[in-house]
């Protein structure tokens, strides 16, 4: 890969902070929206909670891809993951592993990268040699998964 193919890709670490600090923006954006709930001023609750909702989805999915790339340990992705359910941890939680170097590096699996094992990683390098095709896929994907839950309805009943 040239100097400037390297400069056109988004690292695991940009993609990986990217969702850490818009999950914690639609946490406050959320929590606002229920304050104001509260004290009968707006329902913006299904606008922002959909919107939370949404990237959600997109920082559990970019968490499992870098998770992959990275080879974190079953336990520190999983981590990583349920964090995201706690309001603003998912920002520490990128701090951390940043410090700790667990983001360093671009896509093992690339082209001209490392050879996939096994299921998982052969999934992940067909999505880094077919980027635009798996982003519609993708975003296909956590479309379908956010209107289903809306369909489901909130996770808590309604008052």
């Amino acid at each position: 890969m040239t100097t400037t193919e390297k400069s056109r890709t988004v690292s695991p670490r940009v993609l990986f902070r990217s969702f850490a600090i818009a999950e914690m923006f639609t946490w406050a954006g959320l929590i606002t929206a229920l304050i104001l709930r509260a004290l009968d001023v707006a329902n913006l609750v299904p606008i922002i909670g959909g919107i939370h909702g949404f990237i959600f989805l997109c920082y559990s999915a970019s968490t499992i891809f870098v998770w992959i790339n990275q080879r974190w340990p079953f336990r520190l992705g999983l981590t990583g993951l349920l964090l995201a359910i706690v309001p603003f941890a998912t920002v520490p939680f990128e701090i951390v592993v940043d410090r700790k170097g667990l983001l360093t590096g671009d896509w093992r699996l690339a082209p001209g990268g490392e050879p996939p094992q096994g299921f998982i990683e052969h999934v992940q390098a067909w999505v880094l040699r077919h980027v635009l095709v798996s982003i519609v896929l993708l975003v296909l994907l956590v479309t379908a998964l956010f209107i289903t839950l809306l369909w489901l309805g909130p996770p808590v009943p309604r008052d």
